[in-house]
């Protein structure tokens, strides 16, 4: 396996003020994740909050698919501060190796972090801003959906006897 080469960093300026103050207190404390955050987030492009390229790019709060050293299954959580960290199975917090990791990269993007004694590499296959998981919200905001009969079904039901 190859180490790709380290992509670019993008992030908003809101989340650059907030991941900088959070790492550097890791930092200071011999966080060695922390200090890996911060070296990615001193080497980012700031953009504004709203900039359009960033719906391509890993955010926090985002929902990320990736995989990791192209194995399988296709892994998709959301990356959280630390504080709003409540599941193993459906989040990543950002001062984690693979956390660190994924901030601000691009779809497509290739990385690689240290953990468990090991390097790895991480690929960005999907990004979004809302819980994949959630069919509700999915069904009722396709196009396709909106202002027309979900079914088409004439059956008036059963009636009574």
């Amino acid at each position: 396996m190859s180490i790709p080469s380290i992509p670019e960093v993008t992030l908003s300026a809101s989340e650059h003020r907030r991941l900088e103050r959070l790492a550097r207190v890791g930092a200071t404390q011999g966080d060695v994740d922390a200090r890996f955050l911060l070296s990615e987030i001193k080497r980012a492009e700031i953009v504004p909050d709203r900039a359009a390229r960033l719906d391509r790019i890993v955010t926090m709060g985002s929902w990320v698919t990736f995989w990791i050293n192209w194995g399988f299954p296709r892994e998709t959580r959301q990356l959280v501060y630390p504080e709003d960290y409540t599941s193993e199975h459906t989040q990543i917090p950002v001062m984690s190796p693979l956390g660190a990791a994924l901030v601000g990269l691009k779809v497509g993007s290739e990385i690689p972090f240290f953990t468990a004694g090991r390097t790895h590499v991480v690929r960005i296959e999907s990004v979004s801003r809302t819980d994949p998981n959630d069919v509700v919200r999915v069904l009722f905001s396709n196009p396709m959906s909106a202002g027309k009969k979900l079914f088409d079904d004439d059956d008036p039901g059963p009636s009574a006897a």
